[in-house]
């Protein structure tokens, strides 16, 4: 494999004074503010101007379950991928109506279907606030009160903003604290489904051709934002190409990437790989058996789980591959070289070594000590021995409870005044509850418990009083109220005294493990968190210091744009072109006899001679992406639509550490695919309509 700079080889550069291009690849996920204008004009002979830029970021979108979407009309309608509202099609199905299976189209804005619990958002601006949060620290502080200062100040702000603007305001800490942005949003919650294709349709080849290439996917929806019971009113968007794009042409990507770690440190990667990634395989891994064991059951149990299942499955095959990545002596060795250079760097200089020299040892013990912990934020902060939602909605209205009496300024991130209506539309939701599947999903996760802590444990013992993990699962699900929404707006109406006088068991149980679950929470936040943001600021500030913040963050989910272009790439000795066709959709569900994961829906098969098969479908490019970028448009310079991102190749993994443009590319939608299947294969003539006039 031909090796290409990543972040770390270029602080190689940077300190051993070799002379490669700062930028000679395709690589980053850039802040809208930070915009490496002058690299793209001289790699594509292309300018970004700040209209170009204000004109793509509004019309950019959030699916605030973690996705990308862009607007595609004046009238609110967005564009997004099928898995990204895969939860919304399930709990608007039902038995007698699997859109999942039958695919669904709104004729007229009155067949829109009302989405639960969804939320948008749209960024408005972004506001450079490192100094207001670095102000309240002092370098006699321990890393304890630096992060309860920051925190303190971070909450003041998004209030602050969220009281003057309106907007929703998030603080966002980037280069993992060396700089702090403030991101304000629109944001809408009455979201309506207008177009899905099948299941089958949109993840054809399922699991094994998932992150490989060639791809077949028509995983694309579309989904309308209203307010006050109209239409949303956007004057920028993105209008689709006819013409779609060519091998070799200028592709940008704006979306929300969810999170990278190219910025860690040997020690902290090395935590990932040995302590949190295998832990969360394992539990990945149960998941996925008692899923597939429950849709063996029959149909329904398949529509009910099908979307879990995908994720699950999705999320194993990524981890494996930073696993994978992780292992490969060669990246970490040019991750350890990385590290080294910059450290000698910053100890052969008196005032350097002073202020950030001991920045890598203080992030190593962090994680050192992480591990006699890591097991218990695992399960009991983090919930994987409690999968379920109502466990989810107890924990919630406990917590609520008790920080509603705090101070903004003191309470938990996700309590505070700026981010309570967020945090209330999913704790409000409507969206149905099936109690077989729960009791299935809570007994698995207890079981798992057991399995790692050992039965004789005293949180197993009082976690499952006596009880195998199905039949407490069971007293669990069926004792709860939880599931009726309105009694949880009861509960929480009634603050403290509710929540202590509640006999609920879904309440019960989540108040009696709520302080070992804060302990771990606190302990993980004091001494890994805060001092990473103390730490890897420092990094950072001696980084800057050679060249400014030409280096791009890690990603955040919040809104980047990246750029390359169409091209093929070699696996295997092979070349691998850079698109696929309706045709060979065709040949490959051929080629497998029609059968799963290989299965054509009966609409596509009987349309056939209807459909140009020579319509490009599917295209790769050098775009720099990771998960989160679901469902972001691919543009082209004229900020025309010209695909839909879906995924990654197999080589892309890793892509969470580092990155390399020989082999990692980013999956779309053609957008020449997408007209030829609304029209030809859904005869959605109204949608096609809107989007031609658009």
């Amino acid at each position: 494999m031909k090796f290409r700079q990543s972040l770390c080889a270029l602080a190689i550069a940077l300190f051993t004074l070799q002379a490669v291009p700062v930028f000679a690849v395709d690589e980053g996920m850039w802040p809208f503010n930070n915009v490496p204008r002058a690299d793209i004009k001289r790699k594509y002979g292309f300018e970004v101007t700040d209209e170009w830029l204000r004109r793509v970021q509004v019309a950019s979108v959030r699916f605030n379950n973690g996705g990308s979407g862009s607007f595609v009309s004046p009238n609110g309608l967005v564009l997004t991928n099928y898995h990204i509202v895969e939860d919304i099609v399930g709990e608007l199905s039902s038995a007698q109506k699997d859109y999942a299976k039958e695919g669904f189209v709104a004729r007229t804005q009155a067949d829109e279907l009302k989405a639960p619990s969804l939320e948008l958002n749209v960024l408005e601006s972004i506001e450079d606030v490192t100094g207001r949060i670095n102000g309240v620290v002092n370098s006699g502080m321990t890393s304890v009160e630096a992060n309860a200062a920051r925190r303190a100040q971070i909450s003041a702000i998004e209030s602050e903003s969220a009281q003057a603007t309106g907007l929703r305001s998030d603080v966002v800490a980037l280069y993992q604290g060396g700089q702090y942005t403030l991101y304000r949003y629109k944001k809408y919650t009455d979201v309506r489904l207008v177009f899905v294709p099948e299941f089958q349709a949109a993840f054809f080849g399922g699991d094994p051709d998932n992150f490989n290439f060639p791809r077949y996917n028509v995983d694309m929806a579309l989904v309308r934002v209203y307010e006050n019971d109209q239409p949303v009113k956007v004057a920028k968007y993105f209008k689709w190409s006819k013409a779609g794009i060519k091998a070799g042409e200028l592709v940008f990507v704006t979306g929300h990437p969810g999170t990278t770690s190219r910025l860690n440190t040997v020690a902290h990667l090395q935590s990932l790989r040995d302590v949190s990634i295998p832990l969360v395989l394992r539990m990945l891994e149960t998941r996925r058996d008692m899923l597939k064991k429950y849709m063996a059951q029959g149909e329904e149990q398949t529509r009910l789980a099908q979307s879990e299942l995908n994720s699950v499955e999705n999320s194993i095959k990524v981890y494996k591959g930073q696993i994978a990545g992780l292992q490969d002596k060669s990246l970490m060795a040019k991750k350890l070289k990385a590290e080294q250079a910059l450290r000698a760097s910053v100890n052969a200089n008196p005032r350097k070594k002073q202020e950030y020299g001991d920045a890598w040892d203080a992030i190593a013990k962090a994680h050192k000590d992480y591990v006699s912990y890591a097991r218990e934020r695992r399960f009991i902060d983090l919930a994987a021995a409690f999968n379920s939602v109502l466990f989810g909605y107890a924990r919630t209205l406990v917590r609520m409870a008790e920080e509603s009496e705090k101070p903004n300024a003191q309470r938990l991130t996700e309590f505070a005044d700026a981010r309570r209506a967020s945090l209330e539309l999913a704790l409000y939701s409507t969206a149905p509850i099936h109690e077989d599947f729960e009791k299935l999903k809570l007994a698995n996760s207890l079981e798992f418990m057991k399995s790692v802590y050992g039965a004789n444990d005293p949180l197993v013992q009082r976690v499952l009083k006596g009880k195998t993990p199905e039949a407490r699962s069971a007293e669990l699900i069926e004792g709860t109220k939880l599931k009726d929404s309105a009694y949880r707006k009861q509960l929480a109406a009634g603050a403290r005294k509710a929540i202590e006088e509640s006999n609920d068991p879904m309440i019960d149980l989540a108040r009696s493990i709520d302080r070992e679950a804060r302990g771990a929470r606190k302990r993980y936040e004091d001494e890994v968190l805060g001092v990473e943001r103390t730490s890897y600021g420092k990094i950072a500030r001696a980084l800057f210091e050679t060249e400014g913040t030409k280096l791009y963050p890690d990603a955040t989910f919040t809104l980047r744009l990246s750029y390359g272009a169409v091209k093929g790439y070699w696996e295997n000795g092979k070349f691998v072109p850079p698109f696929t066709t309706l045709g060979g959709l065709y040949a490959r569900a051929a080629k497998f006899k029609y059968k799963f994961p290989y299965v054509l829906p009966p609409l596509w098969k009987g349309r056939k001679p209807m459909v140009k098969l020579e319509t490009p479908f599917n295209f790769v490019s050098t775009n720099d992406i990771v998960g989160g970028n679901s469902g972001s448009p691919a543009i082209n310079k004229r900020g025309e639509l010209v695909g839909l991102i879906f995924d990654g190749n197999i080589q892309s993994l890793v892509g969470n550490f580092d990155y390399d443009e020989s082999v990692n590319r980013s999956i779309s939608v053609d957008v020449r695919g997408m007209w030829e299947v609304l029209r030809k294969i859904f005869g959605a003539n109204e949608i096609v309509d809107e989007l031609a006039k658009a």
